[in-house]
């Protein structure tokens, strides 16, 4: 995912991106697993730290992970899962693009994108003001491990109905 298309969502503001990529070892299933993030599957990684953060969300008038999803296999643009929306999704392509809607500073958005060989994961915030900054870095620590074991865990997750 290059600048050009995120500019349609950060408008030249200052931003954060932290990106991840991995190669998996099958297509159709990293796919299905991303597709399949939140709800009752969790967020492949961290589940407790997401619980942690839905709970403060929750606090603060935000959807927290009360919400779950509509359905637990797919998403479609518009759906939610937890506290995020779906803009884009594309399962043919290997696409699926989630905005936040937890009560943050600022604005963030999560990018799933198989391309060739490799998932890229990608995180992007557009901090508002100084509670934005302040934000971003007291979270940016633990992206340190909870993005690349997401990423880690949709690559190697098997879809086995019985777990959902």
């Amino acid at each position: 995912m290059n600048i050009a298309y995120w500019n349609q969502y950060i408008g030249g503001r200052k931003y954060y991106k932290d990106v991840r990529v991995s190669r998996y070892m099958d297509k159709e299933q990293a796919i299905a697993n991303f597709f399949a993030i939140g709800g009752k599957r969790g967020w492949y990684y961290g589940n407790l730290l997401w619980k942690v953060r839905g709970w403060m969300d929750e606090l603060v008038g935000g959807p927290g992970l009360r919400r779950g999803r509509k359905d637990e296999i797919t998403l479609q643009t518009g759906d939610y899962t937890d506290f995020w929306r779906v803009l884009a999704a594309n399962r043919q392509q290997g696409v699926l693009l989630l905005q936040a809607e937890m009560k943050v500073p600022g604005e963030a958005w999560l990018h799933f994108e198989v391309l060739g060989e490799t998932l890229v994961q990608t995180a992007i915030y557009v901090p508002r003001g100084l509670a934005g900054e302040l934000y971003w870095w007291s979270v940016w620590p633990f992206h340190g491990f909870i993005f690349p074991g997401m990423l880690q865990g949709i690559i190697h997750y098997k879809n086995d109905k019985s777990r959902l």
